[in-house]
């Protein structure tokens, strides 16, 4: 019979595996950011010293690995996520002289132009990514040729008239998988044709995580067999999906040359003279 470490120590994932169970499911805030945040990494070419952006980085996982992975420079940014609690959680972590964590709004961040070699976000671009204009305002930040790398819950392929209804139906668990706020699940050709009409990036790479949907439930279980879920299991309905709609996707792309000014930008007022 398998252990709640057995399930968390998976082949697929050998960085996280070293990573302690405990740590990973008491920080835990969705699916497995240890997992998405690895996978994220291999279509990355990430080398020490290195600035990057972790945004949307709930509770510093993310940040902490790729801080002590690749010895890169992260700034931990969330909305949600009390900075003082990522902080000790980084320095408990020893990463305390490589993560910055702080508060910030993904519509307003508080960086220079080109600042960063690197932004990433794991679950959680979906929230404010799907803005015709938002990835014109996010490349902003990161330097000429620089990194911009994705990963999503997602559709493998689209809908037909109606939802599934193994998606829709309550599950053992009281809960059904699908909520309104999953109308941000898109599919590839989705942020395919989104991601191809900004003309601020160049060398898109989009790919799907093989059996997405069961890393996603095995988590749900090692979390509801911990005790340790903040929310009702999803893992019945990942069963009877098996990927057929659900899955998680990563996007990989570069930053081009070009010069924008974008309104989303809130010092743009003081730059022209407008009062904000």
């Amino acid at each position: 019979m398998q252990t709640i470490n057995d399930v968390l120590q998976k082949p697929e994932f050998p960085k996280s595996a070293k990573y302690d169970a405990s740590w990973m499911l008491d920080n835990q805030m969705g699916p497995n950011a240890l997992w998405l945040v690895e996978w994220l990494s291999e279509a990355l070419p990430l080398t020490s010293g290195m600035r990057v952006l972790d945004l949307g980085c709930g509770k510093a996982m993310t940040s902490i690995f790729l801080a002590r992975e690749f010895g890169v420079r992260v700034w931990a940014a969330d909305l949600w996520m009390n900075p003082d609690h990522n902080w000790r959680r980084v320095v408990a972590a020893g990463a305390a002289d490589l993560v910055c964590p702080l508060k910030a709004e993904a519509h307003a961040l508080p960086f220079a132009q080109n600042f960063f070699d690197a932004v990433i976000c794991v679950d959680a671009y979906q929230y404010f990514g799907t803005d015709e204009l938002y990835l014109d305002y996010l490349t902003r930040f990161i330097r000429p040729y620089g990194l911009l790398g994705i990963v999503v819950p997602g559709l493998m392929r689209p809908f037909g008239p109606t939802l599934p209804a193994h998606l829709t139906r309550p599950q053992a668990s009281g809960k059904p998988f699908w909520e309104s706020s999953c109308r941000s699940f898109k599919t590839a050709s989705f942020w395919q044709s989104l991601w191809n009409d900004c003309p601020m990036i160049t060398d898109l790479m989009i790919s799907a995580l093989p059996d997405g949907w069961r890393h996603w439930r095995d988590f749900e279980n090692a979390l509801e067999a911990a005790g340790k879920n903040l929310f009702p299991s999803d893992a019945e309905a990942l069963e009877q999906d098996k990927g057929e709609f659900i899955g998680f996707l990563r996007m990989v792309a570069k930053r081009n040359d070009m010069l924008d000014e974008n309104l989303y930008d809130p010092s743009l007022g003081e730059r022209v003279g407008v009062d904000t």
